[in-house]
């Protein structure tokens, strides 16, 4: 990938690339397309000329909806802050599964989602695009004080104290994706393919006027004309007034880590789900293992409330946490131990969650033409899509046909008040 230069101090249209290395301050903004945005379109809903949907928040879910709408012909805006998928959307497993939300009011969209990621695989060549595949996923008990010894069910690599393994999702039903470059691999498709603008830059508010949007204006005094905007700001949701003041957003800080095997090719496609119980005793751990088919290897766990920083540069990883990450490490296998593998990252990173449990998404009460899409937690990267494409629905036609979004409404919480 190539990056772009140093940005001087002015808006700049660069088409070499969409993600620069390093943050911008937030008193400029910087527009950054691969084409010429699409001409105006018809907003199906309401019968007017349409301008622009500005969708705010350059995670995954932002990003699919941008997609998708442009997929239908809408001239989209992507705002982004920082940079894409530089949160969460860059940090989480990027672990799918189809029906692993059954039970839940979260099931179809989380079905639907599942069965869309394949099908942008073969659309986008998810394979060798952004490492998507399916996966065979276990579950294991480890007993960190016991001696080590494989067990028969177990791939060879997992040569730790494991015991009781037990297959909990087929290559039907689970699978993977490099969740930053899914995410960017949308994103370039849709600014190459579709027309799609970002500009980096903070959102400072959505103007209302007679109760409809009418622009967003930015940090620095831009302001871009919308006639819908999305606001896709993940665990940043319960900074913006316009949202906290209806729902709360509760931000779980999640640390993970990367290590590069010296034998790749020994791990096999098998995703990792762990009761874990550390020598020290305590509680047992659930961490996560995903290998990925670069040869890395991804681990994650050691989850807990905090709050959620200004911007995504301010977050720093817990030492403790992350020291635990490396042991559960080398307990599961040698090959991921200090000496067989080299750790490539340690990172935390926040996922949105709401009172309910349940992701937002939905056109805001009282305001024509804004919308929301957040609270997804530890599913963002599974539930991507089919939010984006069932909110272009919603925006588009003024009704969702993809999936029923009337479970995820933001007007469940204004009820709850006795708001209308």
């Amino acid at each position: 990938m190539t990056h772009p230069p140093h940005l001087a101090n002015m808006a700049v249209v660069i088409s070499s690339s969409l993600f620069p290395p390093a943050r911008l301050s937030h008193s400029r903004t910087v527009t950054i397309c691969s084409k010429t945005p699409k001409p105006m379109t018809k907003n199906l809903n309401d019968g007017e000329s349409s301008k622009r949907v500005v969708v705010c928040g350059g995670g995954v879910i932002g990003v699919c909806t941008a997609y998708f709408l442009a997929k239908k012909g809408i001239a989209v805006t992507l705002v982004e802050k920082s940079a894409v998928a530089c949160a969460a959307s860059s940090k989480a497993g990027g672990f799918l599964a189809f029906d692993w939300c059954d039970g839940s009011p979260v099931a179809p969209l989380a079905r639907a989602s599942f069965n869309l990621h394949r099908s942008l695989a073969d659309e986008l060549n998810g394979i060798e695009s952004y490492g998507y595949r399916p996966l065979t996923t276990l579950s294991l008990t480890v007993t960190e004080s016991n001696p080590k010894s494989g067990g028969s069910g177990l791939p060879a690599w997992i040569d730790g104290p494991a015991k009781s393994p037990s297959t909990i999702g087929t290559t039907q039903t689970t699978a993977q994706v490099h969740p930053q470059l899914f995410t960017r691999t949308l994103l370039s498709t849709a600014t190459e393919k579709y027309g799609v603008e970002v500009v980096i830059g903070k959102l400072e508010e959505v103007r209302v006027e007679l109760e409809r949007v009418d622009s967003v204006l930015l940090e620095g005094g831009r302001v871009i004309d919308a006639d819908s905007v999305v606001l896709a700001m993940g665990p940043w949701s319960g900074k913006f007034e316009m949202l906290s003041s209806i729902f709360r957003v509760i931000g779980t800080k999640a640390h993970s880590i990367v290590l590069e095997p010296k034998e790749p090719n020994a791990i096999t496609p098998h995703a990792l789900f762990l009761t874990y119980h550390p020598s020290h005793g305590g509680e047992a751990l659930d961490p996560e293992v995903y290998p990925r088919p670069t040869g890395e290897v991804y681990l994650c766990g050691m989850s807990s409330q905090e709050e959620v920083p200004d911007d995504p540069d301010q977050i720093r990883c817990n030492p403790e946490s992350i020291e635990v990450l490396k042991r559960v490490a080398k307990t599961v296998s040698s090959y991921l131990d200090e000496e067989n593998a080299r750790v490539k990252a340690e990172q935390a990173c926040f996922l949105p969650s709401t009172e309910d449990g349940i992701p937002v998404i939905g056109e805001i009460p009282g305001i024509k033409g804004c919308y929301v899409a957040t609270g997804h937690s530890c599913w963002g990267i599974l539930n991507g899509p089919a939010t984006g494409a069932a909110l272009a629905e919603l925006i588009v036609d003024g009704v969702a046909t993809s999936v029923d979004l009337s479970r995820f409404s933001p007007s469940r919480f204004t009820k709850r008040r006795g708001r209308v």
